[in-house]
């Protein structure tokens, strides 16, 4: 366990932020999955990502890794995750926590009504991995913004 004896706020330099989804670029992913960042280094972010990814109907992600754990959300519909081989029916607020190195996707459980989730990962140099390619990325670059843009 750390010890946190300092009364410093952890990473104070961080500033306040409301995000609202609705106002900010949407980035596509291919497939019918759009992203929307949130928390990033472009607002001060230091130690964690956040977004959110909207999948139309029948849309999905392929199989992936990060190098950092993630933990997911859903916020709306319903969604199929596999994690590490076993697929599991997740809907709304169900939430998933994937350990780093493992591979995993979502896909919209429904051909017709949207799917939208909210990501954590735990680091701001979270990469993703495609699977099928063996292609690593870092997850802002993905967003259109090179890390050393939002540093």
């Amino acid at each position: 366990m750390r010890d946190h004896a300092t009364h410093a706020p952890c990473f104070a330099s961080f500033p306040p932020a409301v995000l609202r989804p609705a106002e900010l670029t949407a980035f596509d992913r291919s497939g019918g999955a759009r992203t929307i960042p949130l928390v990033t280094r472009a607002h001060g972010a230091e130690v964690f990502l956040t977004g959110q990814t909207l999948f139309d109907g029948g849309a999905a992600i392929p199989l992936h890794t990060h190098n950092c754990p993630e933990s997911v959300t859903i916020l709306e519909g319903d969604a199929i995750v596999e994690i590490d081989g076993t697929e599991h029916r997740v809907t709304r607020f169900d939430t998933t926590y994937v350990p780093a190195g493992t591979t995993h996707r979502f896909r919209n459980a429904s051909t017709t009504e949207p799917m939208r989730i909210l990501w954590v990962y735990a680091s701001v140099d979270a990469t993703r991995t495609v699977v099928e390619t063996g292609v690593t990325t870092r997850v802002d670059e993905e967003h259109g913004a090179t890390a050393d843009e939002n540093r």
